[in-house]
Formats: C-alpha cells, structure tokens, sequence
C-alpha cells in the first residue's frame, strides 16, 4: 500500500503543464509548473516545512511551542499544517490588503489572525513585520519563522523545487519565471539552475509599488519607488535576505490590472484556477517575448489557487471598482445608469446664491443648472461659484441670475463618450442628457472618469 504517514509528506513533484491557446503568440515552448497541488495549495508549503524542521534542529522551536510569522497568507497556509501535524499554535501577522478567504482558511485551521495596517512603513511599529517580531519577543516558547530573512527558505527550493523543475524539462530550461516577493523561490530555484547551466534565464515579476527592480538595477533602495499595490504576494517595501540579486537576471514591473486580467484569462484559456501573482508571472513572458526564440523552454511557477481571491480578481464589481475590467459605458445612456432613477436637481434664476450652496452640500453635487420659465437659462458651478465668494461674501444674499455661468450643452442618450468628451472643458464642466421618454439628467467630468478603465 501507498500511503503517506501525514499530510506534510504529499508537499512537492507538482505537476508541468503546457499553456496552449494563451501562449500562442509567445515564441517557444511555454510551460507552468502548478504549485497549487501542494496539500496548502501553494509553492509556500516547500518553506514553511522546511523553516520549521531547520528551526527543531537547531533548538530554536521547542515542543508545545508557538510559531509566529509574518505572511500575505501562503506561508501561513503551510505553516498551519506543519503546526496541526506538530502540535505547535501558530500565530499569522497579515496586512489589510490580503483577501478575506486567505484569513478565514487561517483561521479555519487553527491560527490566530492578527490584521495590520498596509500603509505604514516596514519599520513603524503597526507593520506586520514589526508586530510579529514584538510578538516573538512577548510570548514565552515562541518562535518568529521571519520567511523574508530566513535563508532556509530559498534552500527548500534549491533543494526541491530547482531539481524537479531540471527533471521535468530533462535539462532544456533556458528561462525560469517567477513572482519575487520573499526571494525564496526565484534565488533558490535558480541558484540550482544555474549550477546546472549558467546560461538559464531568471525572471522577476515585481509589481509598481516595489522596491525590487529599481534596486536591481541602481544598487540604490529608493524610497519614492515604495506604494500602496493590489496584486498579492509580489514585491516589497524592504529587502529580504533571500532576495539574491545576483541569481536574477532581470525583473519585470507588471501592473496591478495586467496581473489581474491575465490571472482571469488564464482560468478561461487554460483551466489553470489560479491566484493574483500567476497573472504577474505569466504577464512578465508576455512583455519580454521578443527576448525568446522558439527553441526556448520557458517555465512559468505558478504560485497558489484562485480559491484564496474568488472575492477580489474573480468578481466582477471588484474589478470594475479598480477600473480592470470595463464597464461598457460608450453611450451616454450608459454614463447616467447609476443615477438614472433620481431626478435632475435644478434651480431658478430669482433664487439666491446661498440656496444654490445648500443645494450643493444637501445632494453632494458639484453643478446645477438654472431654470427660467420651464427653459434652461444658464449654469451654477462649484468652482466658478466658490472663487466668487470668496472674492465677495456679500455674493451669496445676491440672485442666481447675477452669477450664473452659460447654460449646459444638451446631447441625445444616444451621444457617444468621445462626444460628450469633446463638449465638456474648462467652460463646459458637465452637459445635459435628453432622455427619449423624457426628462433630463446630468453628465460630469466625475462620470467621465468613472467611465474609464
């Protein structure tokens, strides 16, 4: 009988699976190393075990002991079931960015989940770097893993996944592609490569917020190149000791919305359910395609499961809310969709200046247009109105009729974006929609924006 004495002994020998119709335009041979189909779901199984046993053999974890760690959710997968099947309790420090589901399978099996703040820097005391390192030192038997700085990290790939990879491909590998966030994976996988032939090819994906790329290049950590990002799991705001530099070859910026549609596309075209950064990986092939030839043997590592993101990339009101997928607004029948149902708020001529600005602040708008007799005679704008005031006070006990700007331009529920674009300027802040049933409504520069993905 085959069986495996515990569920930690079913980590590795991943499956090599060839992309077809996503890679058609991308010379070579194109290949994905799946790393989903480790027990935890993800490539971050290999080092979680890995720290943990380097950890026992050194003294540093005792039995009964508490294992705590920093982690955008992968690692703290692994280390959960290398705890459960250990018997220490495990304590995750996460940042507000992750998804919710990486947290509630944290929880599920047994870690204590302690949120912090993304949008603070790697050394203020709310980072989930620094929280987990004050943890370490407040808890009695505890031990801090620290993923980013422990080397045994990348050794569990050059040890694992560097050899399977060289099996899999029986040595043809010429390019190796993966997200960099730890550095684990990329600088162990490709020390081994290497080794085995220097000629190979070690990709980067790095995310724009990252530090990664810049430093690569420059040898200079430029702080200004540090902000907030949404693909998960790539990039840093620090630089981990398991980065080495000298293994990668190059790294590639992709941008949060080409991680998150590629990583869609992919599920489409190829069945692979994947999560955030495999959308990176595969993208960094993409834009570097004119660097490969069709002899070449590109392995691609995908890093987790799509299940851990079915709130965020895989639903459509997320993506749409970041501007990744497109709202088909083109007409504008479609830019007024979202207020179609609340009447048009006007104001007449007679009235006062001070009536318009509480109309303004009651319905959070920033234009209205002025009414005389049932007809349109001119406009009130936010900022046109409010440098006014400040130049005259006394502006607003005055009638509208004395401050109004030219009125609005009305177009068809038919007008295109581009010519509603053309009509609206520095003079023309909105213009008017002429509903075919009748009726009017308001088109902004805001609904324009909002239109844009």
């Amino acid at each position: 009988m085959k069986i495996y004495n515990n569920i930690l002994e079913t980590i590795g020998n991943t499956p090599m699976v060839k992309l077809n119709a996503i890679a058609q335009d991308i010379p070579g041979t194109i290949l994905a190393k799946v790393e989903y189909f480790n027990p935890g779901n993800s490539v971050k199984d290999r080092m979680a075990v890995k720290m943990i046993e380097d950890a026992e053999a050194a003294g540093l974890l005792k039995p009964g002991g508490t294992v705590i760690e920093c982690t955008s959710g992968n690692t703290g997968m692994g280390l959960a079931l290398a705890c459960i099947v250990k018997g220490y309790k495990l304590i995750c420090t996460s940042n507000d960015k992750q998804s919710k589901e990486k947290f509630d399978v944290l929880r599920a099996l047994g870690s204590e989940v302690v949120v912090c703040p993304t949008a603070v820097a790697a050394d203020h005391p709310d980072s989930y770097y620094s929280v987990a390192e004050r943890l370490s030192k407040e808890i009695p038997n505890s031990y801090w893993v620290n993923q980013y700085d422990n080397l045994s990290n990348r050794l569990a790939h050059y040890e694992q996944t560097g050899p399977e990879i060289w099996e899999q491909t029986d040595g043809k590998i010429t390019h190796f592609i993966t997200g960099v966030g730890t550095g684990g994976t990329a600088s162990g996988v490709g020390k081994y490569l290497k080794e085995k032939n220097p000629n190979i090819k070690i990709w980067g994906a790095d995310t724009y917020g990252s530090v990664f790329k810049v430093y690569h290049e420059t040898g200079v950590f430029d702080e200004s190149e540090i902000y907030p990002y949404v693909t998960e799991g790539i990039g840093e705001d620090i630089l981990p000791a398991n980065v080495d530099f000298k293994i990668i070859d190059h790294f590639e910026k992709v941008t949060d919305k080409d991680a998150a549609v590629t990583t869609r596309e992919l599920a489409l075209k190829e069945g692979l359910f994947l999560g955030n950064s495999a959308g990176s990986a595969f993208q960094v092939a993409r834009q570097m395609k004119d660097q490969l030839t069709e002899d070449d043997v590109v392995v691609i590592l995908f890093h987790d499961h799509g299940s851990r993101y079915v709130g965020k990339i895989y639903n459509d009101d997320w993506m749409r809310d970041r501007g990744f997928l497109s709202a088909e607004r083109k007409y504008a029948k479609d830019l007024i969709a979202e207020h179609k149902d609340l009447p048009l708020v006007t104001i007449t001529e007679k009235e006062l200046v001070s009536h318009a600005v509480a109309k303004m602040k009651q319905f959070e708008i920033s234009q209205i247009p002025v009414m005389a007799n049932g007809e349109l005679v001119g406009t009130i704008d936010e900022h046109d109105l409010v440098q006014k005031i400040l130049g005259d006070r006394s502006l607003l006990d005055q009638k509208i009729s004395e401050v109004m700007s030219k009125a609005l331009p009305i177009v068809g529920e038919g007008a295109t974006i581009e010519e509603i674009s053309a009509k609206i300027n520095k003079d023309t802040p909105a213009v008017l929609v002429k509903m075919e049933k009748g009726g009017l409504h308001i088109i902004t520069k805001h609904d324009l924006i909002a239109s844009i993905s």
